[in-house]
């Protein structure tokens, strides 16, 4: 299925997929994609970047068999090759942070990501976004954006370049006629970038999900899309199907 020119219908009706897409991307790690000790959840993870999929790593007891449906295996590298990768370690932290962490142990490990038109809204909302991302990165999180919102006013680049920009200082320009991005982050001693941009109409790729630096899964985003879609009002659907 292509991917839908969502700037053709108000937010408001993106924002009913944006849930079902994070959901259903939930659903997916944890049946089968994510090794045994590690899970997804769908929430309200931190100010400024939404409903993420935090990814959750929890050793289980010797005395605690693995999940009945088994789990996926990490890979050393993702199928697409690094598309940039940070000249020495960054330290954008500006402040010091406080990270509240559950005493049974559990750590996010890495996040996913549906941008919405709501983080490109502002020049403030978009540079807390960037601002949270860098964050998430110097933490050792890694991160998979999924950005289906056209560049705009404050991201002529789109999301990655605004990350890009941030957390590197180096530009970053998407091909002619391939204004969306998909991007997977690697956050190690340094930050690689994983980029694959896309157009109305082309199918979403395959991505790494990093858990571990030079370990990830891959995340089919295309089946993930096809059953969000399912989701969306008929309504709407005609209309985004239908001819410019």
């Amino acid at each position: 299925m292509p991917a839908h020119d969502w700037s053709r219908v108000e937010a408001g009706i993106f924002h009913g997929f944006h849930h079902a897409l994070i959901e259903q991307i939930k659903r997916d790690l944890n049946n089968g994609l994510l090794p045994p000790d590690y899970y997804a959840l769908a929430e309200q993870f931190a100010a400024g970047l939404g409903p993420d999929v935090p990814t959750l790593h929890a050793p289980h007891p010797p005395d605690d068999p693995a999940p009945a449906n088994g789990g996926g295996l990490l890979v050393a590298r993702p199928r697409i090759r690094s598309t940039a990768e940070t000249e020495m370690e960054a330290y954008r932290r500006k402040k010091s942070l406080v990270a509240v962490r559950h005493v049974s142990g559990d750590r996010v490990v890495a996040l996913v990501e549906v941008v919405s038109p709501g983080n490109k809204s502002s020049r403030h909302a978009l540079d807390s976004f960037v601002q949270k991302v860098a964050e998430f990165l110097d933490r050792r999180i890694h991160l998979l954006i999924v950005d289906l919102i056209p560049p705009g006013r404050f991201d002529p680049s789109g999301i990655h370049g605004a990350i890009w920009d941030y957390i590197d200082g180096r530009s970053y320009e998407p091909p002619a006629g391939k204004p969306l991005t998909i991007a997977a982050y690697e956050s190690s001693s340094v930050t690689r970038a994983y980029v694959e941009p896309i157009a109305v109409g082309d199918d979403l790729p395959e991505m790494p999900l990093f858990l571990v630096p030079d370990g990830c899964v891959e995340v089919p985003l295309e089946v993930s899309y096809r059953s969000a879609w399912e989701a969306v009002p008929r309504r709407w659907r005609a209309v985004l199907e239908s001819p410019q």
